[in-house]
């Protein structure tokens, strides 16, 4: 495997996790109390709602072993830290985002393999080998968990320091999103070409299926707007660099690892369309009002 695989990728995925952690109180895992039904909803479509879905698709669209497995370890990844910057974006409840994308990436130290090792049982894309077992469950647990434990940990004990870095290492992460992406992509680019047609399409619907779930349900059972709008990008932009980094690392599959990077590069420009169509007007409706309502100037 190439440099950017075994060093890039966990060094990257640690980078952006720890910038989660530096944005993280305790505090943020216990607003999930102050406003439960909006995060279990979100939590419901993720965890239960999209892998089923997810499933539906595979089968339809008739996905090799490899591949639908794939597809099935991304529908298991979490919401990515991108998701709050595309929330603040469209005015959505940036709180709710951190909250769950913190409740998320817990939850998914379970939810991850089991859902991942229940598709290999059921496509048995490895030759009857098995597939992430307790020692790699492990790995998962460190790849996403002690990253954000450390960079709560300095925030705790150090958050000037946390307060300052904050925002670079934003900014850092989603550069070394993009470059990661594209890295993985460039050096699996023939076997890429080969997949891409038939993993286009499905990761555009499926982009498009998660970002609708993740705003329709909740506005269905009269949850906020802007707290739809939160869920819809939490449960749309998946973690796509976690998916990429335990199929390359943990699972040495660079071929498991294409769905994740094809969706990596599409749902930035399918999130960003989707975030026009559902942004919340209502600071722009407040104004025409004013202006409306305002007494003519003599």
């Amino acid at each position: 495997m190439s440099a950017l695989t075994t060093i890039g990728l966990p060094v990257a995925l640690g980078i952006i996790m720890l910038g989660l952690g530096l944005s993280l109180t305790p505090g943020d895992f216990a607003r999930v109390l102050k406003q439960p039904k909006a995060v279990i909803v979100a939590l419901g479509c993720q965890l239960v709602l999209l892998p089923a879905i997810c499933f539906a698709l595979v089968l339809l669209f008739q996905l090799p072993p490899i591949l639908a497995v794939g597809m099935m370890m991304l529908a298991a990844s979490p919401g990515g830290t991108t998701a709050n910057l595309y929330s603040h974006l469209f005015r959505g409840d940036v709180a709710l985002n951190i909250s769950l994308t913190a409740v998320n990436s817990v939850i998914a130290v379970v939810t991850l393999p089991l859902i991942t090792n229940l598709a290999i049982v059921y496509f048995n894309p490895f030759d009857d080998q098995l597939g992430l077992q307790w020692s790699k469950t492990l790995e998962v647990f460190a790849i996403v968990l002690l990253p954000v434990a450390v960079g709560m940990l300095i925030r705790r004990f150090a958050s000037t320091f946390a307060d300052a870095m904050d925002k670079p290492v934003r900014i850092a992460s989603v550069i070394i999103l993009v470059v990661v992406i594209a890295g993985a992509v460039a050096s699996n680019w023939s076997l890429l070409l080969e997949n891409f047609a038939q993993l286009a399409l499905i990761t555009v619907v499926f982009c498009l299926i998660s970002l609708s779930i993740g705003y329709l349900v909740p506005r269905a059972i009269r949850i906020g707007k802007r707290q739809a709008i939160a869920s819809s990008f939490e449960i749309g932009i998946h973690n796509a660099t976690l998916a990429i980094v335990i199929a390359q690392t943990v699972l040495g599959s660079t071929e498991l690892s294409l769905p994740a990077a094809v969706y990596g590069v599409l749902m930035f420009f399918i999130a960003f369309g989707f975030g026009f169509l559902i942004r919340d007007r209502t600071d722009v409706n407040d104004a025409e009002a004013k202006a409306v309502a305002a007494p003519p100037q003599s």
